[in-house]
């Protein structure tokens, strides 16, 4: 394996443990006392800028040497995970917006592992990203944890929150 790829992997897993830490210390401890869209909502949010992913079609931001066959996939998948958080975002509380949030969910995180599979059937190199290398690098690491938190928010029961505390003593 290349060096340079050594080194996109390694950053790859870093930022999976910062952004594990930063989810399970700060974000989940917050979430988990909110009502289901409440607690949806901010990571609803935080997808909705997906539209990031189209940075793989422009010319200059990455090597003309991308395989196009990634940068469409990746791309087009993102600006449409972007486009259901926002319907989910805008439908929310109703049931229709649930659905709309476990559409979104399901479709984001397929997307993700999608991208991966693509970029290691094309034989993606670093890189070939260019610009856009920290967008494997650090943000799907936090999509992809945010995605983990959004089906465990889904799957609680309600009205309750995810976990009953009360951030208010009696």
């Amino acid at each position: 394996m290349p060096q340079q790829m050594i080194w996109f992997f390694l950053s790859i897993a870093f930022s999976f443990v910062a952004w594990g830490i930063i989810a399970a210390r700060y974000i989940w401890p917050e979430l988990r006392l909110r009502d289901r869209a409440e607690a949806l909502r901010p990571l609803l949010i935080l997808h909705s800028f997906r539209f990031i992913g189209l940075a793989f079609l422009v010319p200059g931001v990455v090597s003309p040497d991308l395989p196009s066959t990634f940068a469409h996939s990746a791309a087009y998948g993102d600006l449409i995970a972007a486009t259901l958080a926002l319907l989910a975002l805008l439908l929310l509380p109703s049931a229709a917006g649930v659905a709309a949030a476990w559409i979104f969910s399901l479709w984001g995180s397929a997307d993700i592992l999608n991208a991966f599979y693509q970029a290691n059937h094309t034989g993606l190199s670093a890189g070939q990203l260019g610009a856009a290398f920290f967008l494997p690098t650090l943000v799907v690491p936090l999509l992809l944890i945010t995605h983990g938190l959004a089906f465990r928010i889904l799957l609680q029961h309600q009205p309750e929150p995810a976990r009953q505390e009360s951030r208010h003593p009696a």
